[in-house]
């Protein structure tokens, strides 16, 4: 682009101006003094401005700008005395004073420009790596929160001697693996989260067998879809960590839905309001979860959670494009 500029600034004038003299000044002296304008634009933009202006010695700069502008003035003089018939005019004083300050106005205006790119660019990568920075802590809460609950499960199934310890620690080193390698990357298949929360659904009812109701509804039309590992799961956990309690029957419905780029997801489950074991940690897992949305997924989705009656509930619509 700034090829094409100055191949315009200075082939113009010397198409239009050969047929002689114009104000007194030779055909020549338009496209020679735009290269000559052309090193002075690149020395403002590039040497002056940011070394002198930037710098706070604003009072230096424009001591600079103007030694330039006169020091072009002599020069440009001293080169046109030396054509024989040459004669200095107030018409072609002013173009030949002032000629230089519409490049030195666009420099300016370059190197506005130039710095207010640059700084875009530099804010647009610090927020990518404070995101990056964000979403790695994030994730890090998730692994050792799940594996807390679970952990607290496998303890329950041992003081009670239960015959469901062996299959759940199974199940439990299946979503074990998940967490270590699969949930490592970026985005996964959708299909490989709704593996997860299959697995970890089954390992709940192998702990709590026929003392809870819980629905799981998954239809899936679209497999190319990919989403952030581990995202859905915590309203999960928190629907199984607080919805058995005091309550005669338990329940937990589970309903997610994908069709084209659109995701469906809603938990519900009911809770005895006598029931205030949840203890210093609680909400962590949503917590996560709600913070990783807005990083990841900002203006495309939308989180409900209502408490009414003794129902808590979780409605998520999410954009996967």
């Amino acid at each position: 682009m700034h090829l094409l500029v100055w191949a315009l600034l200075i082939g113009i004038p010397a198409i239009v101006i050969q047929q002689g003299p114009y104000l007194g000044l030779p055909p020549y002296f338009f496209p020679i003094t735009a290269v000559y304008h052309a090193g002075i634009f690149y020395l403002n933009a590039f040497f002056l401005y940011p070394q002198l202006l930037t710098k706070k010695f604003w009072w230096l700069y424009i001591i600079s700008l103007a030694v330039v502008v006169l020091l072009s003035f002599h020069i440009k003089l001293y080169f046109l005395q030396l054509i024989p018939g040459f004669h200095l005019t107030p018409e072609n004083r002013g173009v030949i004073a002032f000629g230089l300050i519409p490049f030195l106005v666009a420099s300016i205006i370059f190197r506005l420009i130039n710095d207010r790119i640059r700084y875009e660019r530099l804010e647009k990568e610090a927020r990518s790596e404070k995101l990056a920075s964000e979403l790695k802590f994030l994730r890090s809460q998730v692994s050792p929160h799940f594996l807390f609950n679970m952990m607290t499960n496998m303890v329950s199934l041992a003081r009670q001697k239960s015959d469901m310890l062996e299959p759940s620690l199974i199940r439990l080193s299946e979503l074990l693996r998940y967490m270590l390698y699969e949930s490592q990357e970026d985005r996964i298949p959708v299909a490989d989260e709704i593996t997860h929360i299959k697995n970890y659904v089954d390992l709940q009812k192998l702990r709590f067998g026929d003392d809870v109701n819980a629905t799981l509804n998954i239809s899936n039309e679209s497999q190319n879809n990919l989403i952030e590992p581990m995202l859905l799961i915590p309203f999960i956990e928190n629907a199984f960590k607080h919805g058995i309690g005091l309550q005669q029957h338990p329940y937990i419905f589970i309903s997610l839905t994908i069709k084209d780029k659109e995701l469906q997801f809603r938990v519900s489950n009911n809770y005895s309001k006598d029931n205030l074991s949840k203890d210093k940690n609680s909400g962590i897992g949503l917590v996560n979860v709600k913070n990783r949305l807005k990083l990841l997924y900002p203006g495309k989705y939308e989180l409900t959670i209502t408490d009414e009656k003794g129902e808590f509930l979780i409605q998520l619509n999410l954009n996967l494009s």
